[in-house]
């Protein structure tokens, strides 16, 4: 995973796509198909975890909002 300051969720869901259309192809050779599945799937999880963080800090923030009142 590049560095966090680096990383972009945008940036990697398209990677993914990428990857989609490339496997979709049928041009890879049988291995390159396995790799660029792991690929993507690494680059997924990193997908959830962002999203996972993000959701977390959303509720903290409207947890804290709920307090106030």
């Amino acid at each position: 995973m590049a560095k966090k300051s680096e990383w972009k969720y945008e940036a990697t869901v398209a990677r993914v796509e990428e990857i989609l259309d490339e496997i979709e192809s049928g041009e890879l050779e049988f291995t390159e198909v396995f790799d660029k599945f792991a690929v993507a799937v690494e680059s997924l999880q990193q997908c959830e975890d962002f999203l996972t963080k993000q959701r977390s800090q959303v509720d903290l923030l409207l947890e804290n909002l709920g307090d106030s009142f």
